[in-house]
């Protein structure tokens, strides 16, 4: 494909997306549906089109529209910085993108820049203020971070090696992994790099995980021979975490109210060398009442700490969405107490910077709950911290 052939292409994947949906299998669908495209303008497509969905308000602004032809149009100043001429060039017609027009050569050769705060840094606007509580006079780093491409940050699972030894592994298949100053067992790689297809993970000596997602983990300080329960496990990252940390030993438990979301995890856990009981009902988790160490409720959020990952989550979220996340938190944290044993620790958490689903919920759980007491909490920022954005508060249950 031309250059000029691929942001058609972008641009009409645009026009057919599916905001409600992630973009990822999306795109998927579109290479199998044109087997013309090669490995490598279907990467390059990709990325615009991430990038664009990153700064869709910043590549709208320079012709004040969101069809995938603006957007497009847009990306090629904002993000490539391209000159009018250059663009032009690009616009040859044919399987490309059409010619400029002269409404749209004046445009771009004088974009507006009346942009509030919110859509000079592609944010929401009804969310400028919850950012604002978050990051304070760092803001504009921040935001600026989670609009960024994210890395590839790999788990090292020490079930099956060290931080040397998979660091090692993957230098030989031609990775270049680097540490994580505060996260023992976290390598990070550029960004897109195809670590799946990798012997060290079909291995099972990595694991996908986010380095703040991994802080989290370590947060829950989880030891050998505890019983530990993972309420709201998902696809089960931060259970193979977990299992590492306990050298598969003692009794950990994987649960979702979803088991669905669990699909995954036998095979990941078989991979891994972990072996965690994964309980798919409500009446298989009643034994488990004030018997646990630890219980980790991984709640269900906005998400946007990683949303740098998943651009379209920052555009589908509305505020009627926001309250219902809201609720389904509590509600987790709320029943996930009573799994926790006199003296045990739970830990609730949440891929959020937004201060309502972390520390007003935490500070409210307090409040309601007299049995446990906040022993403290945790925030990752990804300008600060790198990694995504994280919330972690851990609390004791003080009762006898």
């Amino acid at each position: 494909m031309t250059p000029s052939a691929r942001l058609a292409a972008t641009a009409a994947i645009l026009d057919d997306l599916d905001w409600s949906r992630p973009v990822e299998p999306q795109l998927k669908a579109w290479a199998r549906a044109n087997r013309y495209a090669g490995s490598k303008d279907r990467r390059a497509i990709a990325d615009r089109i991430y990038t664009i969905l990153r700064r869709r308000r910043t590549c709208a602004a320079p012709l004040g529209d969101e069809t995938g032809r603006a957007l497009v149009l847009g990306s090629l100043t904002v993000t490539d910085r391209l000159s009018v001429d250059e663009i032009t060039a690009l616009c040859s017609g044919g399987y490309g993108l059409a010619a400029l027009t002269e409404t749209e050569i004046t445009a771009l050769a004088s974009p507006t820049n009346d942009e509030t705060p919110a859509a000079s840094l592609d944010w929401p606007d009804w969310l400028y203020a919850e950012a604002e509580a978050a990051f304070g006079s760092a803001i504009d780093t921040e935001l600026d971070a989670l609009r960024q491409r994210a890395p590839v940050d790999l788990r090292v699972n020490l079930l099956k090696s060290t931080l040397a030894t998979a660091q090692s592994a993957l230098q030989e298949e031609g990775f270049t992994p680097e540490t994580v100053p505060d996260i023992p067992t976290a390598l990070r790689l550029p960004p897109a790099s195809s670590i799946a297809r990798s012997t060290a993970f079909a291995d099972g000596l990595v694991e996908l995980q986010d380095a703040s997602s991994q802080a989290v983990a370590l947060f829950t300080q989880a030891r050998a021979g505890q019983t530990v329960l993972d309420f709201c496990a998902g696809a089960g990252g931060k259970t193979l975490a977990l299992a590492a940390m306990m050298d598969n030993t003692g009794a950990l438990h994987a649960y979702d109210v979803n088991p669905e979301r669990m699909r995954d995890l036998p095979d990941r856990a078989t991979r891994a060398g972990a072996s965690p009981n994964i309980i798919r009902s409500t009446d298989a988790l009643q034994p488990l009442r004030g018997q646990c160490d630890i219980v980790l409720v991984d709640a269900p959020c906005s998400g946007s700490g990683s949303w740098r990952r998943d651009p379209l989550a920052k555009w589908r979220l509305t505020e009627d969405n926001l309250t219902r996340c809201l609720i389904m938190q509590r509600e987790a944290i709320d029943s996930a107490a009573s799994f926790v044993k006199p003296g045990g620790h739970l830990i609730y958490a949440t891929c959020s910077i937004l201060p309502v689903e972390n520390t007003e919920q935490s500070n409210a759980f307090s409040q309601r709950n007299q049995a446990f007491a906040l022993d403290c909490d945790l925030k990752r920022h990804t300008a600060r911290d790198g990694g995504d954005g994280f919330y972690a508060a851990r609390f004791i249950r003080i009762d006898a």
